[in-house]
């Protein structure tokens, strides 16, 4: 039996209003306030439709793809607001005291990105675990009904993408620093 795929189109006018709630959730939590739901939204809408190869079989594999989309989104519109506050195209030359900026949430962000990256290339569901959880904002039951698993299954899931994931971010080359 063929499975129907549906574009992201298909889904994205289908799922439209969850989507704007997992956009609010993503902006309350990152407190990314330049940055609007509608504006998000579209901007993840924009970064779907312009994928040929965006076809979905079903609505979990739409929702992962969607918060990722998002989650990338988000990370880029904090690294350009750091960089901007940090004076990204000024060159200051003459300071014979200059102090350190702590650059430490590009960092963050970006082992956060690069350790997410690596999880998806090392275990593609538990990657998908996290997406559905922390970025749309999922409860362990709601994901527990999209892959038709037990609830327990997905607690599972959840455990080991935070170890993986918290082993990946302090890891040695990170100075031993853990994040909770």
């Amino acid at each position: 039996m063929a499975i129907e795929e549906k574009s992201g189109d298909e889904f994205f006018s289908r799922f439209y209003d969850e989507l704007r709630g997992i956009a609010v959730r993503e902006l309350n939590r990152n407190a990314a306030s330049a940055l609007s739901p509608t504006t998000l939204l579209h901007e993840t809408f924009l970064n779907i439709s312009q994928r040929e190869s965006a076809e979905f079989p079903d609505r979990p594999r739409f929702m992962a793809y969607a918060a990722r989309a998002m989650r990338g989104l988000v990370i880029d519109h904090l690294r350009r607001a750091n960089r901007q506050k940090r004076g990204c195209q000024f060159e200051i030359t003459s300071l014979t005291g200059e102090l350190q900026i702590d650059c430490r949430s590009d960092i963050e962000v970006d082992r956060l990105r690069d350790a997410l990256e690596a999880l998806a290339a090392m275990d593609q569901r538990l990657a998908q675990c996290v997406d559905l959880k922390f970025f749309c904002g999922f409860n362990f039951r709601d994901i527990a009904q999209l892959w038709n698993v037990s609830e327990r299954t997905v607690l599972r899931d959840w455990d080991k993408a935070r170890i993986l994931l918290n082993r990946m971010i302090s890891g040695p080359s990170s100075n031993s620093q853990q994040f909770s």
